[in-house]
């Protein structure tokens, strides 16, 4: 039995087409941006970018072992050390292996969302993190989203935007997380002007982009979410080397004694001398 396809042709093909439109470039230098400055402190050996090869997510990372999954086999410009093709709910990773998962718009190209996250916590290591990027169901750009859906439905044209059946919400999302066992560190938002098709309009409305950031940041048009996975009971040992040694506090204790038996002698001396 052949294993199902999560990502289609067609969806990649279509979000590839509306990434080359003002609003895709506008969002790709938006997350290309973010992703620099969220995995450039994130440690470890062993990273994986899942899909989006137009994002370079691991640029700034240092980890010694970086791939990139794509979710069908074409020719792309190599961004990363290496690549191969698999699906989101079957990645080719013991559990507990992976120190950073980033997934840009996985669950937006995934037939089963769901599956795919939990895919994700399998391969992650305790206190591994998973990076995540999405677009915002509630901002200008869902409701763009929601009318070319609409459009489509009713055989119109005109209206570009993602072909991705279903926008996953910030917070839906950090339930999600949290059902799952992650704790949410960082969120992000951005991009709110209007994702319109005609570059003129769209820099006309960069003044929203300012206001948005101070004035209503949640209703941005995508996030990023940055988690680390949580086990229960889990502890983490600190270096041997910061850890204080008892011969230290042997030896101060020991000196201590010698100083004060040769006082008490000392005082001994003195009390003989006095009496003869």
């Amino acid at each position: 039995m052949n294993p199902p396809i999560i990502e289609t042709n067609s969806l990649v093909q279509n979000w590839r087409q509306w990434l080359s439109t003002p609003a895709g470039s506008f969002l790709l230098n938006w997350e290309q941006t973010q992703l620099d400055d969220l995995v450039s402190d994130i440690f470890g050996y062993h990273a994986l970018q899942l899909g989006m090869p137009e994002l370079n997510g691991l640029k700034n990372n240092r980890m010694p072992h970086q791939w990139l999954a794509l979710s069908e086999t074409e020719d792309f410009p190599e961004t990363l050390n290496y690549q191969f093709a698999t699906h989101s709910i079957a990645l080719p990773f013991q559990a507990d292996s992976m120190d950073l998962l980033v997934m840009p718009h996985s669950l937006e190209l995934s037939l089963d969302a769901h599956a795919s996250l939990r895919e994700a916590e399998r391969v992650l290591m305790p206190e591994g993190h998973l990076i995540m990027t999405g677009l915002n169901p509630a901002s200008l750009w869902g409701w763009r989203h929601k009318r070319a859906q609409w459009y489509r439905r009713w055989g119109f044209k005109g209206l570009s935007s993602p072909a991705c059946d279903e926008l996953i919400g910030y917070w839906r999302l950090r339930d999600w997380l949290r059902l799952l066992g992650f704790e949410v560190k960082v969120s992000q938002f951005g991009c709110w002007r209007p994702a319109l098709d005609k570059p003129k309009w769209f820099d006309r409305w960069a003044f929203m982009d300012k206001l948005g950031a101070n004035w209503w940041p949640i209703l941005g048009g995508a996030y990023a979410i940055v988690a680390v996975k949580k086990v229960p009971g889990g502890r983490i040992l600190g270096a041997t080397w910061k850890q204080r040694r008892p011969q230290t506090k042997a030896a101060v204790t020991l000196a201590r004694r010698q100083n004060q038996t040769q006082g008490d002698a000392g005082v001994q001396r003195k009390s003989e001398c006095e009496s003869r």
